[in-house]
Order: structure tokens, then sequence, then C-alpha cells
């Protein structure tokens, strides 16, 4: 059997997957990262934005300990805003819209020009695992004496290594509705990662179930934006990296607009086509970030809820409908956005959907991100349960980081909840667990005066 040797393999090249790879190669560490498809590394599949209340300061302290996404985002951000300037400095959240385009290929050449980072096309099917005899693992709560070896990949050749670091995102198995189709994928036209929880299973670690959503893409010159109303960016953007001295790329506006009762009367006349509400989806969705439909339900008695207009990118014309995440059958998809004022002849370029997969109960993880019982695994991003691109990248920077240090024999580094906002999230992950796609809020924080 063909064989390579890295120190650390991380699977999966989206936002945790990315820092993890590019914080433990900065360390020194021989990194591989095996991604089903490179031309999707850094790929935004939800919103291209990045940052927002409480996610602002997480990329902040990616930025801080060293990490990507600040910079990344400070280079291809086309409008920048402060939120929530209205109330106290603790709760304000840097946020960008950013070109989509550009922060994957930024991603991607950043990526391509680390020395000792390999990128290796492929899908992991077997964590590779073997008896682990070191006398300190026995200190280690719920350790079996078990220890990560390597990576066994779909075109069978193996990667051996000392830690492998799982960013899988909504990779493991996933399946994307969309009304009654159901399709085997990672995310829209990528395929599922079909083999590696199985694996995950066989080693002993409990997995679930979670759900989340996207909404339809427009077109940006079927738009009547007269109709809608203006959002324009700061006029002095503040960047998120502290390498950075100014925001320099072209900032456009976004818009907005709003459902009505026709749109609503649409949605709840079909109920018995939305796989929400047929029972076609089972697990547990965003409860802070719901479809359209669940909004339509969940809050009757309001005559409308916002959309937001956000483009893509300066090189395409692609429009994002944030506030429109929905599962329902195309044709109702179509119906419903025209019945939005300023969309009435609005083209969709890609319809809205929901996607399953599965992740890890955090509480079976260390605070370093570490699973408890297999020496040298670490899990980061949604595959642990959160939502949200900052909420995986701030994960894949500690996880990164505690790989390299695991295999050095170094204390691990733990984030507390008095030092970060990533420290929080960690926290509450190990401790608490998920029962629903984990967010992070100011409001989780209660040192976030301090913060």
């Amino acid at each position: 059997m063909a064989y390579k040797e890295y120190d650390i393999v991380v699977i999966g090249a989206g936002h945790a997957g990315i820092e993890a790879a590019f914080v433990a190669a900065r360390g020194g560490g021989r990194v591989a990262v095996v991604t089903i498809r490179r031309d999707k590394i850094g790929e935004m599949s939800c919103n291209p934005a990045i940052g927002g209340l409480a996610k602002g300061h997480i990329v902040c302290e990616i930025d801080a300990m060293g990490g990507f996404m600040g910079l990344a985002a400070d280079r291809t951000g086309i409008q920048f805003r402060m939120l929530n300037r209205s109330k106290g400095p603790a709760v304000w959240g840097p946020r960008a819209q950013t070109d989509k385009l550009k922060y994957a290929e930024f991603a991607n050449e950043f990526l391509h020009s680390i020395d000792n980072i390999t990128i290796i096309e492929a899908q992991a099917c077997e964590i590779l695992t073997e008896k682990d005899n070191r006398a300190e693992q026995d200190d280690k709560k719920d350790n079996n004496g078990t220890k990560v070896t390597g990576l066994l990949l779909s075109d069978e050749s193996e990667l051996r290594c000392s830690a492998v670091i799982i960013a899988s995102g909504t990779f493991l198995n996933g399946l994307i509705h969309i009304g009654s189709k159901q399709i085997p994928a990672g995310r829209i036209n990528e395929p599922a990662a079909n083999f590696l929880s199985a694996s995950i299973r066989r080693l002993g670690i409990e997995i679930g179930r979670l759900k989340t959503g996207t909404c339809p893409r427009l077109l940006k010159d079927s738009i009547n934006y007269d109709e809608c109303e203006l959002q324009p960016g700061d006029d002095n953007p503040v960047p998120f990296s502290m390498l950075t001295d100014k925001i320099d790329i072209e900032q456009i506006p976004c818009h907005i607009t709003y459902t009505n009762p026709e749109t609503h009367k649409i949605i709840n006349e079909n109920l018995d086509r939305a796989p929400l509400y047929t029972g076609q989806i089972n697990s547990t969705g965003p409860r802070y970030c719901p479809s359209i439909e669940v909004k339509t339900v969940r809050f009757s008695d309001k005559d409308r809820h916002q959309v937001y207009l956000e483009p893509e990118s300066l090189e395409y014309d692609w429009i994002y409908c944030n506030g429109l995440a929905t599962s329902i059958p195309e044709d109702l998809q179509e119906h419903m956005v025209h019945s939005i004022r300023g969309l009435e002849r609005a083209k969709i370029v890609q319809y809205g959907y929901a996607i399953e997969y599965d992740f890890v109960y955090p509480q079976q993880l260390s605070a370093d991100l570490q699973c408890k019982t297999i020496n040298g695994l670490f899990f980061a991003g949604q595959v642990n349960g959160t939502s949200g691109y900052e909420e995986a990248a701030g994960q894949g920077l500690i996880a990164g980081i505690n790989a390299l240090r695991y295999i050095r024999a170094e204390e691990p580094i733990m984030l507390r909840r008095d030092q970060a906002y990533i420290g929080v999230m960690i926290d509450d992950l190990v401790t608490k667990g998920v029962d629903e796609p984990y967010r992070m809020f100011t409001s989780r924080a209660e040192y976030r005066l301090l913060l």
C-alpha cells in the first residue's frame, strides 16, 4: 500500500480546515489537507459575509492569535458595517460582505503558498489507530489507550501521521432537500462524504444529525432596486486585522426589502409540500436563523420579515437573499420570491435548499478539541454542532494549535471564558453539548464587558 508521512492531516478545506492547516504549518508541522474538491477551498456555501454580533469578536481573536480569516475578509470585503452602534461598544459587531470568488481564490493561493502544506484531492475513508502505551495517557480522563496513526483515502492510499483534525463541515452523509427532492451532497453540486461517519462510529464516538439551510440566489439585473431600501456601508471601514492599514477594495451597497401577507399565504397554504412540515426532515435546524417557512408559522402575528439583498461578488451577478432560507419546492420558491416588493420579475439562478448532515456530540471532546478517547484525534467546526464560518474558524485555529502541541508532547492551549469568545464557545460545546446548531452571541459571554 502506498503511503506518505505527515505530522498532521486535516480533513476538510473550509473555514475550520484552513485555520487548522495554516496555524499548524506556521508552527513548523508537516500538514496534509484532504479535500473532496481542490477548487472549493474556502468556499462560502451560505452568505458570503464575515463577522457580525459576537462573530466579529471571534474574527478579531483569530487575527490576534495569528490566524487567517480577518486578513482574508479585509482583502475581499465589498461592504463593511459596524453593527449595533446604538448600544455600548462591548456589543458592537464588525461585519463585512465579502466577494465570494475573491475570498476562495485568496484562501486557495494562501494555502498553496505555504511550503509544508500539501493539498490532496480525495475522500477520507478510515481513521487509522493503534494502542497507545505512553504512560502519561493514564492521566487522561476516559482515554482507552488508543492513538491516531493515519488516514486511509478513497484511492486506498494511506497518509501516516500523529494527529488528524476532522473539519468536515456539512459533508458527513450530507443530504440536500428541495421540496420532495433528496440529493446526497455535502453542499450544492458537491458529493457527500459517505465513508467517514462509519469510521468515527467504529471508534466508539457518538454521532447525531443536524440541519441547516440556505436561500435562493437572484440575478442582479432582474431586481427593481427602486422598490427597495438602500443599505450603504460605513464611510470609514474598520478592518478586522491588525495587519490591515486601510480597506482599499471597491465598496458597494446592499438593499433591503420585506416579505408580506401574500408571501406568507403562499407558504402557509403549501406546508404540505414543505419538507420541514411533512416529516421528510427530522433533524433540528438553527433556532436563531430559521427558514422563512418556520418564521411564517412561528411568528404568525408578523405581517412582514426583512430580506437583505446582498451581492455575492464584484465579478458575477448573483444576489444573496438573506432572510429567505428555505427548502420548499422550486415552483413555490418562484411564487414566494415574485410576491416580494422589488422582486416581482427576479430571476432565480440557484434555489434555496436545506441540508442534513452528521455531527459529533462535542461533550466527547476536551477543551483542546481533542477526542477524550482517541489520542491525536481532533474535531473542529460544524462537525462539532456549530453554525457559522466564524465559529468554525475559531475552532480550527485551536484544533490546529493543539494538534501541533500534542505531537510535540506540549501542554495544550485552552482559552478560558474570561479570555475570549472562542473560549466561551468551546466551553459551552464541551460542557453543555448541543441539541441544535450552536451560534455565538454576546449574551452567551458573562465577561463580555471585559472581552
